[in-house]
């Protein structure tokens, strides 16, 4: 199962993904500009092999739920992410908020 719905944050829009996969669940939260992940994300592919794409994402790790991802700190960002002040330990809406 799949659920997408949008999320406002400080006067903007942001959309929250969920899809219930056996044994675990993918979470995103996404913007125009970047997204950040639970800990299903592999930060160091996108800084290493896709580093070319500058990519804008962030993962944070032990969340299960959309608002779990939005409050935790992030455990790693994307050097591009870096580059617009996102940086681990800030949380997931912190990092939403500067991605609009």
């Amino acid at each position: 199962m799949m659920r997408v719905e949008p999320i406002l944050l400080e006067g903007h829009t942001a959309i929250a993904i969920e899809v219930k996969l056996p044994k675990t669940t993918l979470l995103v939260v996404t913007t125009d500009k970047g997204y950040i992940m639970c800990g299903a994300l592999d930060v160091a592919l996108l800084n290493e092999r896709l580093s070319d794409r500058n990519i804008i994402a962030a993962r944070a790790t032990g969340v299960r739920t959309i608002q779990e991802l939005l409050d935790a700190p992030l455990e790693s960002v994307t050097y591009t992410a870096e580059d617009m002040g996102i940086v681990a330990g800030m949380t997931g809406r912190e990092a939403i908020i500067r991605m609009m």
